[in-house]
């Protein structure tokens, strides 16, 4: 009877567990292309929450690559530096600053990445939609001066260094 039990609070405490697992991120099928429509963009963003300066949806991984794709709101928004990955963005919509380079005082590390609430010195370049910016491994990089919603494209890329 302890066995029973036993075997019933397992199997209870496994399941519970399992479904608070976070989903694995969708992988890209490499015997085939992979379409990401118009539309399935829209859905994604709708499903975005709107009280976070950022959030992302992940959109193809093909390790070692991730392609998101990010809402900025105009709020203050972090400072970023990942010292071994370099970051591709693509801006669907939207216009603003990315303030590149100088320093983040008192960052905090998670692992290979850097945080922060702003960058001292740097360089502004300003963006809009239809425009690519490539931040490479090491830089530091900022959204501000957002007047309203910013959608862009990230990618991640691998540190060829």
């Amino acid at each position: 009877m302890r066995f029973v039990a036993a075997a019933c609070a397992c199997l209870t405490l496994s399941t519970a567990l399992m479904a608070q697992a976070p989903t694995p991120p969708p992988q890209t099928d490499r015997t085939k292309a992979t379409h990401f429509s118009a539309a399935d963009l829209q859905a994604a963003f709708a499903k975005l929450p709107g009280d976070r300066p950022a959030s992302s949806v992940r959109v193809f991984s093909l390790a070692p690559y991730n392609v998101n794709v990010e809402r900025r709101l105009p709020q203050a928004q972090g400072a970023s530096l990942h010292e071994a990955q370099a970051e591709l963005f693509y801006v669907i919509e939207g216009s603003g600053t990315m303030l590149t380079g100088g320093t983040i005082p008192g960052a905090t590390r998670n692992g290979t990445n850097l945080a922060g609430k702003t960058i001292e010195g740097g360089t502004r370049i300003a963006f809009k939609a239809g425009d690519f910016i490539m931040v490479p491994s090491g830089v530091a990089h900022q959204f501000v001066d957002l007047a309203s919603p910013v959608h862009v494209m990230s990618m991640y890329l691998a540190d060829g260094k």
